[in-house]
């Protein structure tokens, strides 16, 4: 049996623009195991959606293409099966939830229709009994009167309840992976909170692996057990959650946990800021792609580019400084 449900290797996507080509997702690996909760973190344009949308190949071509890598899930190659097959596992067994609640949904189609869809595609249920399940499914959610809303459209649901749906629709075939992209961005933080309890109760209750995508540090920290850090379309740091937290070895880490106010800090302490701006990834780096912003940095973060390696049994680290020991 292998060690994970998800097993993506050495994935590289390019966009073709006019000016240039831009690498957006630098040769990436990393595995998911069953039941797992991990959380991918960085600042925007690092490449977090673009990983997760390639291993889907939901990468419009063109300009997007991937150009290397593999992704295995139960030991075939999602970029590499035909086109039929991946249809046949996208939304059945790994099942995304889009950025935007606002935009995903279709304006023109009842909530009921969207939700009855998939059922009737990946199950083959009829249009009763995917109208049983999809209410169901708006119950499961904390939707109220569910069965009445199924012939509500979209515009008549709030930014959390149209969250809600989206939920509701990636959880329709009970799939075996949950990729959330930064689904609590647009909601505000009480709503937020509730869309993160709720899909931890889902978790728990259907046994189902997620990749949760998000900028937001605080809420990894309750829901995931292992955290990539990612930069310029590299990961740059993989660790359990608390080793994370308590022990980050990355200077792009330590930035980004230093700019999160703390409300366990005695004292009071200006936040972190990070100089300078992200890189332009028309060329694919060959020095370390954070060295123009690092505190750290040192002659050879100019000619060269750390892979990473274990720094502690978990712990992966792509840096040419320890900066645990506080030196160059």
């Amino acid at each position: 049996m292998p060690e994970f449900l998800l097993d993506v290797q050495g994935l590289e996507t390019q966009f073709r623009t006019p000016d240039g080509i831009v690498h957006a997702v630098n040769g990436v690996s990393f595995g998911l195991k069953e039941g797992e909760t991990i959380g991918v973190v960085g600042e925007s344009g690092c490449g977090k959606s673009v990983t997760m949308m390639s291993v889907l190949r939901l990468i419009p071509s063109p300009p997007g293409k991937v150009v290397a890598g593999k992704a295995f899930y139960r030991g075939e190659d999602l970029l590499s099966m035909p086109a039929d097959k991946i249809r046949q596992i996208r939304g059945a067994q790994i099942a995304m939830i889009f950025q935007d609640p606002m935009t995903s949904l279709n304006p023109v189609l009842t909530i009921g229709k969207q939700l009855t869809e998939p059922l009737q595609l990946h199950l083959g249920m009829s249009t009763e009994q995917a109208n049983t399940r999809a209410a169901e499914l708006l119950e499961m959610v904390g939707i109220p009167k569910a069965k009445d809303r199924l012939k509500d459209y979209p515009h008549q649901f709030s930014g959390g309840m149209r969250q809600r749906v989206m939920i509701a629709m990636a959880l329709a075939c009970t799939p075996q992976i949950l990729i959330a992209d930064e689904p609590t961005t647009a909601l505000d933080v009480t709503i937020q909170a509730q869309i993160v309890e709720l899909v931890k109760r889902l978790r728990d209750e259907i046994g189902m692996s997620i990749i949760w995508i998000t900028h937001d540090l605080g809420i990894v920290a309750g829901l995931a057990q292992r955290v990539l850090v990612m930069y310029g379309g590299f990961i740059v740091e993989e660790s359990e959650v608390k080793d994370l937290y308590a022990n980050p070895r990355h200077p792009y880490t330590v930035g980004l946990l230093g700019s999160l106010p703390r409300i366990d800090e005695t004292e009071r302490k200006r936040l972190y800021s990070i100089e300078g701006l992200p890189p332009v990834l028309y060329q694919k780096p060959t020095s370390c792609p954070f060295a123009p912003r690092c505190q750290w940095v040192t002659d050879r973060c100019w000619k060269e580019n750390p892979t990473l390696q274990e720094v502690a049994p978990g712990h992966r680290v792509a840096c040419w400084v320890d900066i645990s020991a506080g030196r160059k």
